[in-house]
């Protein structure tokens, strides 16, 4: 992975448009896909790529 792949919590937020909370608490139900290095929560841009184009996906098969 490169570096420019990997994103802070803010930096995902930031990216998918919505509040740093709201990235802590999918993280925390395990909702978006994330990694933990310490107390660290990190991103990969393609997996939340790949996260939203699902829910996008999701949203209109149902």
């Amino acid at each position: 992975m490169h570096d420019e792949e990997r994103m802070t919590a803010q930096e995902a937020a930031d990216y998918i448009g919505c509040a740093k909370y709201t990235i802590y608490k999918l993280a925390r139900q395990k909702e978006i896909p994330h990694w933990r290095i310490g107390r660290n929560v990190r991103f990969s841009k393609s997996s939340i790529d790949k996260w939203k184009h699902d829910q996008e996906m999701e949203s209109i098969a149902n």
